[in-house]
């Protein structure tokens, strides 16, 4: 029980140093593929090639002042970038990064928790961490920021439910809620090839429920000075930023999980196929921020309820029966 216990204990602690060291750098990638897309250079100046642009980064932020503006409602002010950042992290919980392997004797299972119902947690906690920007907006007591949480609020609910039929698919073809069976079922067949419709779905969902480009209008610079976290400042803004990469993190895990196989793959470790499938799938976020305009909220709105809820359903049917008849047809 003790040795489970450290066991777990070192997990955690792996998965969340990782995990801040790769947001932290996320934002590096971000700025130099954007900005080599964009015939620019991105960071040049901190640290050899940038490098150390992330660390002057944090510096900045946890070094700022911490303004508390005497309008807002204080404990739901302080509550909301927690609620993001927290139901972010945990959703990491439940990710396989690798199969099973054995350390001096001891079988490992290269993730913290093995449920049967992973994918449901997953959907609960991305849910429930669009809350924290809800709350924030209303908090805030600013007409930006509260018009930047309205924006989340439609956003969240529209594509959330494109993006659950989208994960249907593969639930229906691994028969399984269990993220870790779902990668075994693919060992031979990748479900992006027959869910390649879904698979489109959720990368567009996944796009718009972290508020990324072309999806951005929680946040909407130009007309919302930043939006639902205008108020926010020093480390309480700095965890809203974490949340929002670390979201991009866990939705292209979840996308290799559910889509790429997850660890499967020839020669190489499987760790190594799984971190070269993630990056593929934030290659994708990349992409499109430098080179798609925002979307009005009309056309926002549009796209998820006219187009991507009725493919998503049709491909939901469409699999079931394929499934059925597959199954039981014989019978």
């Amino acid at each position: 029980m003790v040795v489970t216990t450290i066991v777990l204990v070192i997990k955690i602690v792996i998965i969340l140093i990782v995990l801040m060291l790769s947001v932290a750098y996320l934002t590096y990638v971000e700025r130099k593929v954007v900005g080599h897309m964009q015939q620019r250079l991105g960071p040049t100046h901190v640290g050899w090639k940038g490098l150390l642009q992330p660390i002057a980064d944090a510096v900045k932020l946890i070094s700022k002042e911490d303004i508390l503006p005497s309008m807002v409602d204080k404990p739901v002010y302080i509550i909301a970038p927690i609620i993001s950042f927290v139901c972010t992290m945990s959703a990491f919980a439940v990710i396989p990064f690798a199969g099973k392997f054995m350390l001096f004797g001891t079988s490992i299972q290269p993730y913290i928790a093995d449920i049967n119902i992973a994918v449901l947690y997953f959907l609960a906690l991305s849910s429930v961490g669009g809350y924290g920007i809800i709350m924030a907006g209303w908090a805030s007591n600013s007409k930006y920021a509260l018009l930047g949480s309205l924006r989340s609020s439609a956003q969240m609910i529209s594509y959330e439910t494109a993006m659950g039929f989208a994960i249907v698919g593969p639930v229906l073809l691994a028969g399984s809620l269990n993220l870790r069976e779902i990668v075994e079922a693919q060992e031979q067949l990748w479900f992006i090839i027959p869910q390649f419709v879904a698979f489109v779905i959720y990368i567009i969902a996944a796009v718009a429920e972290t508020n990324r480009v072309p999806f951005n209008l929680v946040e909407a610079e130009s007309e919302l000075v930043a939006g639902f976290h205008v108020e926010y400042a020093s480390m309480k803004f700095a965890l809203f930023f974490l949340a929002e990469y670390a979201a991009m993190i866990l939705v292209a895990c979840v996308a290799t999980v559910l889509f790429l196989g997850g660890w499967h793959g020839p020669f190489l470790p499987d760790i190594v196929w799984f971190i070269i499938k993630v990056l593929f799938v934030l290659f994708i976020y990349l992409w499109l921020e430098s080179t798609l305009p925002r979307l009005r909220f009309d056309q926002l709105m549009a796209l998820g309820w006219k187009i991507l809820i009725p493919i998503s359903i049709a491909n939901v049917l469409v699999t079931s029966v394929v499934v059925y008849i597959v199954r039981y047809g014989s019978n």
